[in-house]
């Protein structure tokens, strides 16, 4: 494909290209010498020391039972992201993210898959203490995350971190709900001098998307036995666009009409016009072996995306009338005194411009009676509107604790956390259509918050016991979890029931829609406040039954208000067969709970269904119209884990582990596929009290609907070795996942959905990094490789199936120290700007150019400079 490149682009390009050589040739040429030679650096990788996935000693990667990554914070920010959702995915390859240009909520807190399973899957933690969840359920997930709500990952400023630990099993017996896929653990710097502060620009090469971003942290005593650890970052990012113009929005373009927009539609990565975080993290030793720890962070981000293009002929509900009795299609025209009161409407057909019809410059001439009193969106918008969606996000909060031991050698853990979430959102350049002329084109349509509060007490005790090789480590404790989802209603504008929408004294309407169009203002009656609590009880046991033998076992009940009990256990286990190999290996059950947010909300959005967009009523499932069409209470989602895998640890320095997982999970959540709305629905919900149902032409619920089986494999390795005066560190990650629906209900869930679920991911992922260092002097390149998968474009479910093939990326990063503490780097995240396959249906349908759902992105090459000071 063709493009122009900015200046910068060609220049970091060439530079980087010339630079890199050297990484590409020196693993081929020095292959053989990797396995002859003894390295004098001696690798750290498997060194690393890990809190999460133990409540014994923390332990090194190499020696835990289950598989385990940490990501030092070195090798975590020398990318080219910037946004945490995107470095995870590009250091991890079993956790995948994509971008999301027009997926509703999903632009405002992106949902992301670690195994291949849900974005709500996935437990966070922060310095081992549960992570909130965010605001934004994902009401449009691309198939797998329909309907997910996790926590908000993006509100943490890398430059906050020490580490990443990633622990790849079911964890739930252990940390409670949500830790099906896995565990996250975001270890926050407590360091107590020193610092950093770093600046970055970039941009594409197409010369959009330019980000600015400057980030610090710095370390201070807290009086001469503690540490205050601040860290803060702010960005901005202009929007991209990879689009075509549409043919329809063309062919109203070739027959006159000069108000169209070019492009019509825009896909591309949203705006970001401010996003600021800070965070704290604190530590003070009390004496008499205890300590108090505390940290807190707030972060703000306002998002501005596209939404789909109205089309000034057909758009339903806006401009389309429909049809006459000969099969003219007519515009939608509104008249403002009411139908029979006064002066007449007259019909006005569309024709291939609907701006030459006589008909229609009859109505458009507000001087004349039948002109002010008759009206079409045609006047305000004759070239169609693309409504711009967006929101302010807002993330706060705060843990407190104290830890330590007690005369008898228990260890304690006591910790009170709050977390909130709320997005308001934004929505312009769109029309209440009932208000008709009266219309604002800016809306607030409302908001939705989420507050969690947590309370744990936690204690530990190794035992000394006959018979036993080695301590007993005994671990209990109990926890509190209280959390309340709020929806509260937008401005009145944005969904109110103007006269085009329902005429109360005929109890009929024009046919106009009503409220915000895109994403209709919340209601006061749909606005409200909901709770629930739960306490979860928990104990495992760790120990060696040999030198060689370790085992473990954990237990957790947890009781909740709403919908009862669960029960979940695990047993791990790790025997070393040799100096240099291990086996190791877990069995457990797990569960995710459904959120109070997936079972209260309501809300109206616009998708694509077919060939045609819908306004898509989504209902509590216990809503008499969701329980006609099959909706009943949520149940937690349930599953089984197994994993089993060999870890490697040889004398030459290179540290190895493949690891196979198989989750199966029964009752899982999502929301339906879209099911037609009869009249007689509609005049029921019209029976509830609820005027704009005219407007809807479908509902969704959310429902446990489906089981499903994943499966795959996870390959890792690390090496070092002097080279060229230097050191040269390889490193691979590989991932193979495999999921299979077993069962589905197919009244809610159609057969583009469940190939979503099988196939959207793809089924291989690898990274080959390649980092070398010399004197002040360093080059890091990394391959990224993205297997096939499959798209049903735009969610439609009306067989717009596009199969793109795999893709080879490679990301560069030269670095130079060149005086005390001062670091510049120039990178390239993709640097040969490769693209995904083109999308078969770009003009025809939507246009976009690419498949949006491309787990590497749509923006092709992004290239950037950036530069530190550390001190």
């Amino acid at each position: 494909m063709a493009f122009s490149k900015t200046v910068l682009a060609r220049t970091i390009s060439a530079v980087l290209v010339a630079y890199g050589a050297g990484a590409f040739v020196a693993p081929a040429v020095y292959a053989q010498e990797v396995s002859e030679q003894e390295p004098d650096t001696e690798v750290k990788a498997d060194e690393r020391i890990a809190v999460v996935g133990t409540r014994s000693a923390p332990r090194s990667v190499g020696d835990s039972a289950v598989p385990l990554d940490i990501i030092g914070s070195d090798e975590f920010t020398r990318q080219g992201s910037t946004d945490m959702l995107n470095m995870m995915s590009t250091v991890v390859p079993s956790f995948n993210v994509n971008d999301q240009p027009i997926n509703d909520a999903s632009t405002l807190v992106r949902p992301a898959n670690l195994r291949g399973l849900a974005s709500d899957h996935t437990l966070v933690l922060v310095n081992g203490k549960r992570r909130h969840r965010s605001a934004v359920i994902t009401f449009l997930g691309g198939g797998l995350s329909d309907g997910a709500q996790g926590p908000d990952i993006s509100t943490i400023p890398a430059s906050a971190l020490k580490q990443i630990e990633v622990l790849r099993d079911g964890a739930a017996a252990q940390y409670g709900s949500d830790a099906i896929a896995g565990v996250i653990n975001f270890v926050l710097n407590d360091s107590d001098e020193g610092g950093n502060f770093e600046a970055r620009w970039g941009t594409t090469a197409e010369g959009d998307g330019d980000m600015l971003q400057v980030s610090g942290n710095v370390g201070l005593p807290l009086s001469d036995r503690g540490y205050a650890n601040f860290s803060m970052e702010y960005k901005t990012v202009d929007p991209t666009s990879r689009s075509v113009q549409r043919d329809d929005a063309q062919a109203l373009i070739d027959a006159g009409n000069t108000f169209v927009p070019v492009p019509a539609q825009i896909w591309g990565t949203p705006e970001i016009k401010y996003d600021y975080k800070v965070m704290g993290n604190f530590g003070l030793d009390l004496g008499d072996n205890s300590e108090a720890y505390m940290f807190a962070n707030y972060a703000e981000r306002e998002i501005e995306g596209g939404f789909y293009y109205r089309h000034p002929h057909t758009r339903g509900g806006v401009y389309d009338g429909g049809t006459n009795g000969a099969g003219d299609a007519l515009l939608l025209v509104g008249d403002l005194d009411g139908v029979g009161q006064g002066i007449a409407c007259p019909e006005v057909p569309i024709g291939s411009n609907v701006l030459d019809s006589p008909e229609y410059q009859l109505i458009a001439d507000n001087s004349t009676a039948v002109g002010a009193n008759c009206f079409a969106f045609n006047e305000m918008f004759p070239g169609g509107f693309t409504p711009r969606f967006g929101g302010i996000v807002t993330d706060a909060s705060i843990v407190m604790g104290t830890s330590g031991y007690l005369d008898n050698d228990w260890g304690y853990d006591v910790s009170a956390g709050i977390g909130y979430s709320r997005v308001e959102y934004l929505i312009s350049n769109t029309v209440n259509p009932s208000l008709g002329p009266d219309t604002p084109t800016s809306f607030k349509p409302g908001a939705a918050s989420q507050l969690e509060k947590n309370f744990n007490i936690d204690f530990h005790k190794g035992f000394n016991i006959d018979g036993f090789y080695d301590l007993v480590n005994f671990a209990t404790g109990i926890e509190y979890r209280r959390e309340t989802f709020k929806q509260e209603a937008g401005d009145p504008a944005s969904f109110a029931v103007g006269p085009l929408g329902f005429d109360p004294v005929t109890g009929t309407s024009q046919g106009f829609g009503i409220g915000s169009n895109g994403f209709p203002g919340i209601k006061p009656e749909a606005a409200g406040e909901w709770s629930r609590g739960n306490w979860a009880v928990y104990a495992d046991v760790e120990t060696y039954l040999s030198a060689d033998f370790m085992v473990g076992f954990a237990v957790r009940a947890e009781d909740f208000s709403d919908f009862g009990s669960t029960f979940n256990g695990k047993v791990s286990a790790r025997y070393q067969l040799d100096d240099s190999w291990a086996i190791r290996g877990a069995i457990s059950s797990g569960f995710k709970a459904p959120t109070v947010g997936q079972s209260n909300v309501i809300n109206v959005t616009t998708a694509f269904v077919g060939s045609e967009l819908q306004d898509q009523a989504l209902l509590p499932p216990t809503n008499p119209i969701a329980a006609l069409k099959g909706g009943k209470p949520l149940d937690p989602e349930e599953s089984v884990s197994y994993s089993f895998g060999l870890v490697g640890e040889l004398d030459n320095g290179l540290y190895l582990t493949v690891d196979y997982f198989n989750v199966e999970v029964t009752d899982r959540l999502s929301r339906t596929s879209a099911i037609p709305l009869t009249p007689a629905d509609i005049q029921a919900l019209l029976g509830q009290g609820i005027l704009d149902a005219t407007s809807y032409s479908s509902v969704v619920y959310f429902t446990n609907d489906f089981d499903t089986t994943t499966q795959g494999i996870d390959v890792v390795a690390n090496y070092a070795q002097d080279l060229f005066g230097g050191e040269m560190k390889y490193a691979l990650a590989y991932n193979w996942t495999d999921t299979t629906v077993d069962s589905y209900n197919p009244a809610n869930i159609n057969a583009a959905k469940v190939q979503m679920l099988e196939d959207n991911l793809p089924a291989h992922r690898a990274t080959a990094t390649f980092d070398y260092e010399r004197g002040d002097y360093r080059l890091l390149t990394r391959l990224n490789y993205y297997g096939k998968y499959y798209e049903d474009h735009v969610d439609a479910g009306g067989g717009l199936d596009i199969f793109p093939g795999a893709e080879l990326t490679v990301d560069v990063e030269a670095g130079y120290s060149f005086s005390e503490g001062w670091d510049v780097a120039i990178g390239a995240k993709n640097l040969f700007d490769n693209r995904p396959d083109d999308n078969p249906f770009a003009s025809s349908v939507v246009g976009s150019e690419y498949p949006p759902t491309s787990p590497m992105g749509v923006n092709g090459g992004f290239y950037y400079v950036r530069t530190a000071y550390r001190f």
